[in-house]
């Protein structure tokens, strides 16, 4: 299971309505790259074969089998405070993290 906080849910809702993102949902991602082997992502994307359906915090997210097979059990955020980062991803599973915190191994 993938949780978003509720600061994190309430940003994607605004981005939604700021992009017109329509029919489309939150796709959360893992691909090859970034400074430890493997990046997460996130976009505004229809929905493909093969997709998981999730949701959380009243948000209904997209992701593919393998990046939800790196990803079980994280926990993402939103920070948008002085220091804030965007949205931040706890991912127990990761063995390392790079000091950007969008990259993983």
């Amino acid at each position: 299971m993938i949780t978003l906080t509720d600061n994190a849910a309430k940003k994607v809702n605004e981005l939604q309505e700021e992009k017109g993102a329509g029919g489309k949902r939150l796709r959360i991602f893992v691909e090859s790259g970034g400074c430890s082997g493997f990046q997460y992502g996130m976009s505004f994307d229809l929905e493909k074969e093969g997709d998981q359906v999730l949701e959380s915090a009243g948000v209904s997210f997209l992701m593919d089998e393998e990046s939800l097979a790196y990803m079980k059990g994280s926990e993402i955020d939103f920070d948008d405070g002085l220091q804030g980062k965007g949205f931040e991803i706890r991912n127990p599973n990761a063995e390392s993290t790079c000091g950007c915190g969008k990259s993983f191994s």
